[in-house]
């Protein structure tokens, strides 16, 4: 079982940019696709961007599109979200999640998740 921590939220105002981190530990991790979701108030949790374990295929939701973009760094057993032109509806809790299977990530579904770091976007 491989566990997540997230790190890197925080205040910024619209337009500006923040770089969210998941490390990761656990056996194997080099083996799983990663991915990001967020929760907003009153929201569910919507999948923002995934990576495969290789580092390649990067997909993302529309709404993030040429904003965001994950990486990872296999030696460092850590994936990155960097966020740029944020936007106040960018606002929520995000969440690091691993899976074996990339498709079931873009799903929704995770075998692991971390605990969430808070962005908030002012305007």
């Amino acid at each position: 079982q491989v566990q997540l921590e997230e790190s890197g939220g925080g205040m910024v105002q619209a337009g500006g940019s923040l770089r969210l981190s998941c490390a990761a530990s656990g056996r194997g991790v080099w083996v799983y696709s990663m991915a990001w979701f967020r929760q907003a108030p009153g929201k569910e949790r919507e999948f923002v961007a995934v990576i495969d374990r290789n580092g390649d295929n990067p997909f993302y939701t529309d709404s993030v599109k040429d904003r965001f973009t994950i990486s990872r760094e296999n030696a460092k057993n850590t994936v990155y979200l960097q966020m740029n032109s944020l936007k106040p509806e960018d606002t929520a809790v995000y969440y690091c999640a691993a899976d074996l299977f990339v498709n079931r990530l873009r799903g929704g579904t995770a075998g692991a998740w971390g605990q969430g770091t808070q962005v908030t976007v002012s305007s």
